[in-house]
């Protein structure tokens, strides 16, 4: 039976030393409580690092034995590999950078880096000698990006899925990482890579795009023949867990100990763990600040702050906690009084009773960081708020905000702002209280943890199915035998072939894609067989095409249709046709030549044609929707027709068709075999034009009225070489 195989970091346990004695206790992480369901159901694993360095291989079976009983799976590292990999690269490079702290804090070592690629190897062979066909994997945050391309390498058919847990940074940032592509190349070896929210997912794809040769659209990535969907899935928590903490006695001893320790004082609570992303020091400011500005409030609130200990042998780290406990220091020591201590600052970790009652009486949460992916303590608080009061602050970075739209939403780089925004909430009305919170906690009952983890797995099995169906219209070779094996048994053949990004790749210079010899004899082959009719219909202008092809047994469509060449006969064009709109259209092309360096006007009889191959990536895809924006209600009014294509936007006469072109040549002709080979929008139109019998093959994409893709030209090429051979077999 199938089995899902989930890929961490860290296995979802706490395994401690006692005596020489191993034990193993669960995690309270919010991924260990999300995929707990999942995990422990079947015969699914979570494989995982434990935590500790254990060399001894004796000791390594025994707690290996001691976690199957649980459906864990270990990869042990040495004490190097977790130096190098995890506290180096992963969060001496990957942390910073993601956070938008690279400047400060970004390390690049090569050592690391090599390390991160051995512990990537390591984990993959963790899930080789567990993986069976048909298996599911879901790999986990950003020490493991290169992950799903290993795995991939050895097992194309597996259905992959990869979650990063904190954000994805703009492409000016993820650039400065030297190994760029070889992440991006790993990330992409997944079927479905998900964020917390939209703003990730428009990075990741921009990012993806300007590093590596793939192309995008919409929300899906092409990388050759593989489709990987890119998607937010905003994590949740297991709201109902926390609602009933608040009945647990022990958190009922605590609440009381907290309202008798503050009770004619409003309470300010912050839990955070040591990291300079988290806003910490800044928090410190704006509460310095009120005090200070707004005398009335000093002995009338508190902060309740808890920094849960995290790196603190690392220097920087260190160095955050040492500011910290200054701050903290100094303002108790202006601001204190006998009765009052401003600040209550906690450097450890709490049981999660204590965190409940922190959450269930706080009057305010403020949750501050400078850069989240999510944010769970937000939602934690809002699931405790059983009486539906208290006021969350959140900072406009976490991705939590654009869930939680009824917190008071701030930027934490803004003392003032975060300030009056705290006084605000200290003296919000409690009916104002509860109708913020209500909707919070709805929306956080509503997308739970569990929810997360479905509408993922389910996402994840579309994906897969999407994947297969496109398999099936891909032009493989049992499709190809069955093409050829109807091609020979027809007597009367028309074929036709589009030109650029068919037969031929595009050049960066248009005057560059020129038929070579092998093109040449590929057309000299299908038209030595007299039951083959072969049609060339392509945008290209008239004049071009009769120069390359007059000495060839083809018909020649121009420019979309506007002008037909039979074999060895001269051009005509169709009859009707005005280019007089011209002179409004084209002042405006060449304001977006002016504007937009690389690109360039190719005016041809009936149309014309706005080229940005050559222009600067990202800015050429702007300039064409504004200048589609700016053409559409001229074309509108003369008739026209408005055409995205492949790095060109044309304008042409709407009697101009291709489709239509390709009917006058089919129509009252009994043809036993039609096929038509195109890549672009304006083949499309062929396509839906010919009948249903008809063999329509899209070059170099799936999304399609064609029957039928290629990825290439040089694919198409290799099919009209085996109908070619197959003249051979007959004559």
């Amino acid at each position: 039976m199938p089995k899902t195989i989930i890929v961490s970091n860290r296995l979802p346990v706490r395994i401690q030393e006692i005596n020489g004695e191993y034990t193993l206790s669960p995690s309270e992480g919010g991924l260990a409580t999300g995929l707990g369901s999942i995990y422990k159901q079947n015969d699914n694993i979570w494989i995982g690092w434990p935590g500790l360095e254990i060399t001894d291989e004796s000791v390594q079976k025994k707690i290996t034995r001691q976690l199957k009983d649980q459906s864990l799976w270990p990869v042990f590292l040495s004490q190097e590999e977790i130096s190098e990999y995890y506290e180096g690269f992963s969060n001496e490079v990957l942390w910073p950078v993601f956070h938008y702290y690279a400047s400060t804090y970004a390390n690049y070592k090569e050592s690391n880096w090599d390390f991160y690629q051995q512990v990537n190897e390591k984990f993959k062979q963790a899930v080789l000698s567990v993986a069976k066909p048909g298996d599911t994997i879901w790999v986990h945050d950003y020490q493991l990006m290169l992950l799903p391309s290993l795995i991939r390498k050895e097992h194309p058919d597996l259905s992959i899925g990869f979650f990063l847990h904190i954000p994805f940074p703009s492409y000016e940032m993820f650039r400065l990482v030297p190994w760029r592509a070889e992440l991006m190349h790993g990330l992409l070896g997944a079927d479905l890579v998900g964020f917390h929210t939209f703003d990730d997912v428009r990075h990741f794809i921009n990012a993806s795009t300007r590093i590596l040769p793939v192309t995008s659209s919409a929300n899906i990535i092409t990388d050759g023949e593989r489709s990987i969907v890119v998607e937010s899935f905003p994590m949740g928590i297991d709201d109902k867990k926390y609602a009933a903490l608040t009945r647990d006695p022990e958190v009922k001893k605590d609440v009381k100990l907290i309202h008798d320790t503050f009770k004619n004082t409003k309470l300010i609570v912050t839990i955070d763990r040591l990291d300079y992303s988290k806003g910490i020091l800044q928090r410190l400011h704006v509460f310095e600040y009120i005090l200070e500005h707004y005398p009335e409030y000093r002995e009338k609130i508190a902060l309740y702050m808890v920094v849960v200990p995290s790196r603190d042998t690392v220097p920087q780290y260190a160095h955050l906690r040492d500011q910290i406990d200054k701050n903290v220091g100094t303002i108790n020591s202006v601001y204190r009084t006998i009765d009052w201590v401003p600040i209550h600052y906690y450097y450890r970790s709490l049981p999660i009773e204590m965190l409940s009652a922190l959450y269930s009486t706080a009057d305010v949460c403020l949750v501050t960081p400078m850069r989240d992916g999510m944010n769970l303590v937000s939602k934690e608080y809002v699931a405790s708020r059983v009486n539906n009061d208290g006021v969350l602050i959140l900072s406009e970075m976490a991705g939590a905000s654009k869930e939680l739209i009824d917190a008071l939403i701030v930027n934490p780089n803004n003392t003032v702002e975060v300030a009056q925004t705290l006084i605000q909430a200290i003296n919000m009305p409690i009916e104002e209280q509860r109708k913020r919170m209500v909707q919070m906690r709805q929306m956080v009952s509503k997308f739970n943890v569990s929810h997360w983890v479905k509408i993922f797995m389910d996402k994840l099995n579309e994906v897969k199915q999407l994947q297969r169906s496109m398999l099936t219209r891909h032009v493989g070779s049992a499709t190809e035998q069955s093409i050829i094996s109807r091609y020979a048994k027809t007597q009367k053949r028309i074929i036709f072939l589009d030109y650029d990004g068919t037969l031929v790749d595009f050049k960066p210079v248009i005057d560059q894609a020129v038929p070579d010899e092998d093109l040449y004899s590929i057309i000299n082959h299908l038209t030595e067989d007299p039951a083959n009719h072969v049609v060339l219909i392509s945008g290209r202008k008239h004049d071009i095409l009769g120069e390359w092809f007059a000495d060839y047994d083809i018909d020649l469509i121009a420019e979309h249709g506007a002008w037909f060449k039979k074999q060895h006969s001269g051009w005509h064009k169709l009859p009707g046709l005005s280019a007089q709109w011209k002179h409004d259209i084209l002042p405006v092309m060449e304001t977006y030549v002016d504007r937009t360096p690389g690109t360039f006007i190719e005016e041809k009889s009936y149309s014309l044609v706005w080229h940005y191959r050559k222009a600067q990536k990202g800015l050429g895809e702007l300039r064409a929707g504004e200048l589609m924006n700016t053409l559409k209600y001229i074309a509108n009014d003369k008739g026209l027709q408005l055409l995205p294509g492949d790095k060109v936007v044309e304008v042409k006469n709407m009697e101009i068709n291709k489709g239509k072109a390709a009917l006058t040549m089919v129509d009252g002709d009994k043809y036993d075999f039609i096929m038509a080979l195109g890549d672009d929008y304006t083949d499309e139109d062929i396509f839906k034009a010919l009948p249903e019998s008809a063999i329509t093959i899209k070059i170099g994409s799936n999304l399609s009225a064609a029957k039928f893709y290629l990825r290439t030209p040089f694919e198409a090429r290799r099919l009209l070489k085996s109908l070619a051979e197959n003249t051979f077999v007959k004559y």
